[in-house]
């Protein structure tokens, strides 16, 4: 079945929706990451689809012991209960490797010596090593050659509609670091693959590494998923919410979750009556799973924390 027959297959039969939450456990979920997921779970339960979660942590220094544990603790006290066993990516290492292995096939992938710091004065990595490392003595990390994938690369966003970037003019991206771990594009591609993904739905920013991630699911000849990219939550100095800069943990208090998943479907625009925000999460998913509706979700880029948010924003 060739990508096209195949995408259109999948959307025309709701029941073969799947989609998946895959954070990364660097630290618990905050309020942004439970609008992320949330619209996902919501998303997938109202086309009657499964929802997976898989844990990305190919980054081990980036994912203190535990955290893994903590997120999928978080997703359970709010109700969002997942599909099939959690794939951890980092049990992935064959598989990813033998994606590497077709795109150097292909040409597609090259060694690269450089350093950040070497081609600090430029936007993005030149491409000095496209055709030969530039030191051989030096650890190499591999590259995607970006200028020979499928190019310009298109495709419909279901918020935010049509989208067009050169992944050349986006540079090339890693997909194997110096130190042998594995790259997020690469790493996600593979895995949306295994795990049958048809749809993606995650914040936006991350809607400028589709193009990356499109182009490989061309090179490897892989289905492409639809996307649907979330707006982010913000503080009031326009700063996304995120573990790097200490967004504070979802709430563990019984009434507080409660509040809480009633803001996050405020968030995206569902407009929930207000009785129901002292309802307990599975009677406020089971009416948000019922009212789902993307033609409510403004198609702006921001929202503003609940705290921070005046009446009518």
């Amino acid at each position: 079945m060739t990508k096209a027959s195949y995408n259109d297959a999948t959307m025309k039969n709701s029941a073969r929706y799947r989609g998946r939450f895959a954070p990364t456990p660097s630290g618990p979920l905050h309020f942004g990451s439970l609008v992320a997921a949330l619209g996902s779970y919501l998303d997938a339960r109202a086309a009657d689809g499964q929802w997976l979660v898989r844990i990305e942590d190919i980054d081990p220094p980036r994912c203190p012991e535990g955290a893994a544990s903590t997120i999928l603790r978080q997703l359970e006290t709010f109700g969002l209960e997942w599909d099939e066993e959690v794939m951890w990516q980092h049990t992935r290492g064959d598989a990813y490797q033998h994606a590497l292995d077709r795109l150097i096939q292909l040409d597609l992938a090259y060694p690269c010596s450089c350093s950040r710091k070497q081609w600090q004065a430029f936007d993005i990595y030149p491409g000095w090593c496209r055709n030969g490392v530039c030191d051989a003595d030096k650890p190499v990390a591999w590259r995607l050659r970006s200028d020979l994938g499928e190019r310009p690369i298109r495709w419909q966003d279901r918020l935010f509609g049509e989208q067009q970037f050169d992944p050349a003019e986006l540079g090339d991206v890693v997909l194997k670091r110096k130190d042998g771990l594995w790259a997020y594009q690469l790493a996600v591609v593979v895995d949306d693959a295994e795990q049958q993904i048809t749809d993606v739905v995650r914040g936006l920013d991350l809607l400028d590494n589709t193009p990356w991630q499109r182009q490989l699911q061309n090179a490897l000849q892989l289905p492409q998923p639809r996307y649907l990219h979330l707006p982010l939550i913000v503080t009031a100095e326009g700063q996304k919410l995120s573990k790097q800069n200490l967004a504070p943990p979802l709430a563990e208090d019984e009434q507080e979750v409660r509040q809480q998943l009633f803001q996050a479907l405020e968030a995206l625009d569902q407009t929930p009556p207000q009785e129901l925000a002292s309802e307990p999460p599975a009677t406020q998913l089971h009416w948000a799973v019922a009212n789902w509706s993307l033609a409510r979700l403004r198609p702006t880029a921001h929202r503003l924390t609940p705290s921070l948010r005046s009446a009518g924003d």
